[in-house]
């Protein structure tokens, strides 16, 4: 039987509901005489019944726009309602506004965009303002996000405070440190750079916890690492979570619990968020974009090959390598499974290091320990290696402007937003670049439609809403995983809307009126 766990308690918006709503969402006149004029509730207990056992086809329709509403509202009111609260959390950090950033930029070998410009206003006039920051950047891939979280963490530096950025994989921190690291020796500002992670050795980690004590303007990069309970700041002012949808919201308050006064808090994510589920899955924060990919950037050229075509492929990929370019090549499998004819990376592996006997070959996956990963990975990233074969594991975060070619074997396998991250791997260099999407000839229509989008855009938020109507919210990348509350039983973001943006315009009205939700009305 379907279930909610609730409903509209008391009185709470009946008159707005029904101001709002009209004879569409409302069931006075399908209620039984006894139950007419009374409370809000038995409207919504009657349309439980009805979407259940409806009497009639109509009946059964506006059942399910009143529960889809409710679960909408609630939702939202409840999130807006914790928004509203922090943002009446007063800002402990005092900044200097003295031209510090503007004379970092002054020494990039680039100018930024004018979305990185943007979303840097954004942050800094935040972390400046009476309240403490609660912001999300969504930015492309390839869009730049880094250098802007380099540079809000050095003005908290400058002011005296530390930060924290927590990344997903050990790879991508180490990358974080070692970026931030060339970035202030290039600048000349003596900041301490100090990383934690889960397989550095009890030494290290006691070494980096002497830091957080004794460097009062530490900027910290680090994994899951960061919210272990040994791991105390002494003052932390800003704390930056790269990837969101790899971090639960539990691990991101054990963060900012950190701290006897609350940090600012700076959200990135390079998976774009489509704008209905952005509106209630992170309707807690304040959103900047970064719509513009840097200057010099060629668009990828994405190509959908079938597997009868792969002798040309092989010799294009030859052709690559002898310019000096790298590859690589990703695998929906690890082992081969008697279950599936999916390509799986331990027969690839050793299939692409017989095609190319003259090059050197690497492989990543998410099962090798930490630091065998990482030696792998460094033979890519130094250019000792050629190819790599690879998982999702390098769908975030890794950066290898010289590679110019992603091949995604078995495609049909993957979801659009998964391959986009994938593809953003290469493009990242003033070469052309290109990701060849291998399938075989049997294609559902559905998977047809998912290929051609692809070939068709490079646009990651065009993407992402494709991906919202052909899977729906609950089975796309970085939803289920995201740490909310957010288990629709019949609403569906993507059919409804219209329901959402009206559910939403409501609860604002409401906390607009009654921020405190004390009005015997609502509660």
């Amino acid at each position: 039987m379907y279930a909610l766990t609730g409903g509209l308690s008391n009185n709470l918006v009946t008159k707005t509901i029904r101001a709002a709503l009209g004879d569409d969402y409302l069931f006075a006149d399908y209620l039984p005489t006894e139950l007419r004029n009374r409370h809000e509730l038995c409207e919504y207990n009657y349309a439980i019944h009805q979407i259940h056992f409806p009497t009639d086809m109509e009946t059964l329709i506006t059942a399910r726009k009143r529960l889809v509403f409710d679960e909408f509202f609630l939702f939202i009111l409840s999130m807006q309602y914790q928004k509203e609260k922090r943002e009446k959390e007063p800002n402990g950090f005092s900044f200097a506004d003295d031209g510090f950033v503007d004379g970092l930029m002054e020494k990039l070998p680039y100018e930024l965009t004018g979305a990185q410009k943007r979303a840097l206003d954004d942050v800094l006039s935040d972390m400046r303002s009476k309240t403490v920051m609660q912001r999300l950047i969504q930015g492309d891939v390839g869009s730049g996000k880094t250098i802007l979280a380099f540079l809000a963490m050095t003005d908290v530096a400058h002011n005296g405070y530390q930060s924290a950025i927590m990344a997903p994989t050990e790879v991508l921190a180490r990358q974080h440190y070692e970026t931030f690291q060339q970035l202030c020796e290039r600048f000349g500002i003596h900041i301490p750079v100090v990383l934690l992670t889960g397989s550095m050795t009890a030494r290290q980690k006691r070494r980096a916890y002497e830091a957080l004590e004794v460097y009062e303007n530490a900027m910290v990069i680090g994994t899951h690492a960061l919210i272990e309970d040994t791991v105390l700041f002494s003052n932390l002012g800003l704390v930056v979570i790269d990837e969101q949808h790899r971090f639960g919201v539990e691990q991101r308050a054990r963060l900012w619990k950190k701290n006897n006064r609350p940090p600012h808090i700076l959200v990135m994510t390079a998976t774009p968020i489509p704008r209905t589920l952005a509106m209630t899955v992170y309707g807690d924060l304040d959103v900047s974009v970064i719509d513009e990919l840097p200057p010099g950037r060629k668009p990828i050229q994405t190509i959908h090959q079938y597997d009868n075509k792969r002798g040309a492929l092989y010799a294009s990929i030859r052709k690559q390598i002898e310019m000096g370019r790298q590859i690589y090549i990703v695998y929906p499998l690890i082992q081969e499974s008697e279950r599936s004819d999916l390509k799986n990376l331990e027969d690839g592996f050793k299939h692409i290091q017989e095609v190319f006997p003259e090059f050197k070959v690497c492989m990543v996956h998410g099962k090798m320990k930490p630091a065998e990963k990482d030696a792998e990975m460094q033979k890519f990233v130094s250019g000792e290696a050629h190819i790599m074969v690879a998982t999702t594991v390098i769908e975030v975060g890794v950066n290898v402007p010289n590679a110019s070619v992603m091949i995604i074997e078995n495609a049909e396998r993957f979801g659009l937003s998964q391959l986009h991250q994938l593809r953003g791997r290469v493009g990242r260099g003033a070469d052309q670049s290109y990701c060849i999407l291998m399938t075989s000839h049997k294609l559902s229509q559905e998977t047809r439609k998912r290929l051609e989008i692809m070939v068709r855009t490079n646009d990651g938020f065009e993407i992402s809403e494709a991906d919202l109507q052909l899977r729906g919210p609950g089975d796309m990348e970085g939803t289920q995983q995201s740490g909310i509350a957010f288990d629709l039983k019949i609403a569906n973001i993507a059919k409804d809307g219209q329901i959402l943006q009206l559910a939403r315009d409501i609860a604002n009205e409401i906390l607009d009126k009654d921020p405190e939700l004390s009005l015997t009305e609502n509660y």
